[in-house]
């Protein structure tokens, strides 16, 4: 069956202004954008004044001098993320604090002005035309009672097709949701994964009128998608994207086949996380990006430590944009126990999430050869059982468990409600106590 183009390339070819619709046009455009993108923030930003001292624009005269400027990071930012600013502090319309993995430690700042913020409803417009139009009824399962936020924004582009959308904000009431659902007739739902998930298991009845899910803001499991589609016959899309690229950065299209970009705003690269050289399309590396049109706080060669790699092949939807292969995961979460073992968690959502007596989990590594699993069940009917379930699940999927050095412990865990289990925008993470023990 024929897909449907991606509305993302007419949005792109006329907001760029492109003469042809073609890859090489989009290119040029891009590289222009580069250019001035490294002359206003150099002129305007105390970071990068420094980051750059040592480059002249004029020096930028091809794509391989872009690659050799140095790259940008998250440490950068919780270092002093009022150097980034490229405005007076008082221009500044949101301001973001990242809430980090940690308890401790200096925390990311990001701020926008009004125009930034509408480049992403923009955006969200155009990308949500590949699962939605006016006939449809969204709900969203993620923060947006502020001005900013990614459901204020979502709300505001639905607003331009006449879609009805709901904010109602992360998961805390399964009850609440499902009224919300049945009394709005909704039929798509963006969320969280793991949050969204949890939902179509304990509120089956109601996630039966579900046609379409768009999942964002964390790892993507197959295993979920496959659930969603078989068992309510969902159409999911996947979006990828972060705070630091404006929430936005690429959505799938009907193909389901990867993601395609917001490329007028936005120049990826891939490379390999160790050495910092691009690596070639069809190969998985470190997404890198640079903010072509940001105002408040561009960002030039922003390493996001996510795992990415452009496909080689044209997207069945016809488009001449490029597609980013769905995101494997972040190297942060790719963890070596010792010389011979890593573990991912990829492989955790993969396998433990397929299972349906599973609500939540955590890994924490204790050591080099210790692995406890904390696992949160529906219900505790046969709980020895169930734990004898997920040790099997792991030896299976594990590729440490070839070797006799690293023990598996599962335990029970203490998460009981629905309000404790993602009440953040936190990406899920292993705790590795060895080195929570070495910064204590």
């Amino acid at each position: 069956m024929k897909k449907n183009k991606t509305p993302m390339e007419d949005w792109i070819v006329k907001r760029t202004g492109l003469i042809s619709a073609n890859q090489k046009s989009l290119s040029t455009y891009q590289f222009k954008k580069l250019v001035e993108v490294f002359e206003y923030a150099k002129a305007n930003g105390a970071f990068y004044q420094k980051q750059f001292v040592d480059q002249d624009l004029r020096e930028i005269k091809s794509w391989d001098d872009f690659k050799l400027l140095p790259f940008t990071t998250g440490a950068d930012i919780k270092k002093n993320p009022f150097s980034f600013l490229c405005i007076p502090q008082q221009q500044v319309d949101r301001i973001v604090t990242l809430n980090t993995s940690g308890t401790s430690g200096k925390k990311k700042r990001l701020f926008f002005t009004e125009e930034d913020l509408l480049k992403t409803v923009d955006f969200f417009d155009y990308g949500m035309r590949s699962l939605t139009d006016s006939s449809d009824r969204v709900l969203v399962l993620l923060p947006g009672q502020a001005y900013g936020t990614i459901g204020d924004l979502l709300k505001k582009a639905l607003a331009r097709s006449n879609t009805t959308c709901i904010v109602f904000g992360l998961l805390t009431d399964l009850d609440a949701v499902a009224q919300v659902i049945l009394r709005n007739r909704i039929n798509c739902i963006v969320g969280i994964p793991i949050q969204v998930l949890y939902l179509s298991r304990s509120k089956a009845e109601c996630f039966k009128q579900i046609e379409k899910v768009l999942l964002s803001t964390d790892y993507v499991p197959k295993s979920m998608v496959a659930e969603l589609s078989h068992k309510f016959r969902c159409r999911v899309f996947n979006h990828y994207g972060m705070t630091e690229m404006g929430y936005g950065g690429g959505v799938e299209c009907e193909a389901l086949n990867g993601y395609h970009l917001r490329e007028g705003d936005l120049y990826l690269e891939i490379i390999d996380p160790d050495s910092g050289s691009p690596i070639e399309d069809g190969k998985y590396g470190e997404i890198v990006f640079t903010s072509l049109k940001r105002i408040a706080m561009p960002l030039i060669r922003y390493r996001t430590g996510d795992i990415g790699a452009f496909s080689t092949d044209l997207c069945p939807c016809g488009t001449f944009l490029r597609t980013l292969k769905k995101v494997a995961g972040r190297y942060a979460n790719r963890i070596r126990l010792d010389h011979d073992n890593y573990i991912d968690l990829s492989t955790f959502e993969e396998s433990l999430l397929g299972d349906e007596n599973i609500l939540d989990y955590q890994v924490l590594i204790k050591n080099n050869s210790v692995l406890s699993i904390m696992v949160n069940f529906y219900n505790q009917n046969r709980l020895d059982q169930k734990i004898s379930r997920v040790k099997e699940i792991l030896v299976a999927h594990l590729s440490v468990n070839k070797k006799d050095n690293v023990r598996i412990e599962v335990e029970q865990g203490n998460l009981c409600k629905p309000d404790q289990m993602v009440n953040s925008m936190v990406k899920r993470r292993i705790i590795d106590l060895r080195k929570e023990e070495c910064n204590g």
